[in-house]
C-alpha cells in the first residue's frame, strides 16, 4: 500500500519506519531536512521529500497521487487540516487521518467527517483508565498471593 505521511517528527518517523519495514511504499514530507536525518533510521527505504505539505507538487513527489492512505502528523493543526483536505479532495486519497491537538477543533472536524486523532485526549483517556483500574500488581507478588504465600 502507498502511504504518505506529513511530518517527520517522533510519531511520523516511527510510523514511516514501521510501515516501511512492513513492506509498504512510504513517502514522508517535512519542511526540515534535519528531521529526516535525526528521526528516520539509516535503512529507511521510503521517499523523504523536503517541502511544504500543503503544496500539491510536494505531495505528488511524495506519492499522494497513488496513495491509499494519508496521515497529517505535524504539530500544527492548521497545516494538518489543510493537508488532509488537499489529500482528500485533490488527490482523492481514500483514507486520510489528521492529528489535531485542539480539543474543540477536533470535535468540530470530526463532526464534519474528518477522521482525527487527538493525542492529548488519547493520553488522558488511557491514564484515566489506569487510575480507575487500580494499581497493577507485580507478577511475582501476584503469584505468591495466588499460591497462598
Amino acid at each position: 500500500m502507498r502511504v504518505v505521511i506529513l511530518g517527520c517528527g517522533r510519531v511520523g518517523s516511527i510510523l514511516a519506519a514501521e510501515l516501511d519495514k512492513s513492506g509498504h511504499a512510504v513517502g514522508i514530507v517535512d519542511t526540515r531536512n534535519e528531521a529526516f536525518q535525526r528521526f528516520l533510521p539509516a535503512d529507511f527505504g521510503g521517499d523523504a521529500v523536503l517541502g511544504n505539505g500543503i503544496d500539491e507538487d510536494i505531495l505528488q513527489k511524495a506519492g499522494a497521487d497513488q496513495a491509499e492512505f494519508f496521515a497529517a502528523l505535524t504539530d500544527d493543526d492548521n497545516v494538518n487540516i489543510m493537508a488532509t483536505q488537499v489529500a482528500k479532495i485533490v488527490f482523492k486519497v481514500p483514507h486520510v487521518v489528521c492529528r489535531i491537538y485542539d480539543r474543540e477543533r477536533n470535535e468540530t472536524f470530526r463532526t464534519l467527517g474528518l477522521e482525527t486523532v487527538a493525542p492529548i485526549e488519547v493520553a488522558a483517556s488511557r491514564i484515566k483508565d489506569l487510575v480507575e483500574s487500580g494499581p497493577r500488581r507485580e507478577p511475582a507478588k501476584q503469584a505468591e498471593s495466588e499460591a497462598g504465600g
